[in-house]
């Protein structure tokens, strides 16, 4: 596992992708072992065969450099020095992480629309709950979600973004025991407080989350060391421990 996620620190540089496949099978793993029998059961039929949503959790990235339409819908652009959100200057009309989770969300309950569509609109639904959960996805500060910042972390030169996405997520425990900590993690009253609100609400944590740690611990010369690691980590486990509790609720809508 260390050695995908080493191969995701490569592949996963482009600006928009949000924490490697590591990290979006986790949040699916975890999505999945919170789901209603009658969720896991509308999911599976809506898969192809030997599918399931953790397998698929990376695909909406995959498909992106034949589907250049679907590149803004990963994340949107709150600018860090705005009060927050404001769907209506954030968002463009290509379309946001938020705009589309509002879309595929109201397809994946439609039994009306195809089986291809309402496939297609579950495995983006999986992966951009997963996105807007990364804190460089619902903020801008002028530098293509952190692509245009460069930092030294372990040794390595890399953006900003790649930190996040991956490079901080490979140094924590591996998937397995990651997985376990997370799911152990996660309680009642974490559901409950985390099920509550908007997308838009989760996205605000997001940026929350960008403005007070991302940037706001930032070291000057840019030098990540032990001191921004433990900030950085409770961070990104936190989301995803969020992001997986948020998949399950929108999975257990009935249609």
């Amino acid at each position: 596992m260390r050695g995908l996620a080493l191969l995701a620190l490569t592949i996963y540089s482009l600006p928009g992708f949000a924490w490697g496949p590591e990290g979006h099978r986790l949040v699916a793993r975890t999505a999945q072992e919170m789901l209603t029998q009658a969720a896991a059961e509308r999911v599976q039929a809506t898969l192809a065969p030997g599918e399931t949503i953790a397998s698929m959790a990376s695909w909406a990235d995959e498909i992106r450099k034949t589907r250049k339409e679907t590149e803004t819908w990963h994340f949107i652009d709150i600018p860090i020095d705005s009060a927050g959100l404001d769907l209506q200057r954030d968002c463009p009309p290509a379309g946001c992480v938020l705009s589309k989770i509002a879309e595929f969300r109201k397809r994946w309950r439609d039994p009306a629309v195809p089986a291809a569509e309402r496939r297609e609109a579950l495995l983006f639904l999986v992966h951009f709950v997963g996105d807007m959960h990364e804190p460089l996805h619902c903020s801008n500060n002028q530098d293509r979600g952190g692509n245009d910042v460069t930092v030294e972390f372990a040794g390595k030169s890399m953006n900003l973004h790649r930190l996040w996405d991956s490079a901080l997520l490979e140094r924590m425990p591996p998937e397995q025991e990651l997985y376990s900590q997370i799911t152990g993690a996660i309680d009642t009253e974490d559901k409950t407080e985390w099920s509550r609100g908007t997308v838009e609400d989760w996205a605000g944590e997001s940026f929350a989350a960008a403005r007070q740690v991302v940037y706001g611990d930032l070291p000057v010369d840019r030098r990540i060391g032990e001191a921004y690691e433990r900030e950085a980590d409770p961070v990104i486990e936190r989301q995803l421990e969020k992001a997986a509790v948020r998949l399950a609720l929108i999975l257990n809508e009935m249609p």
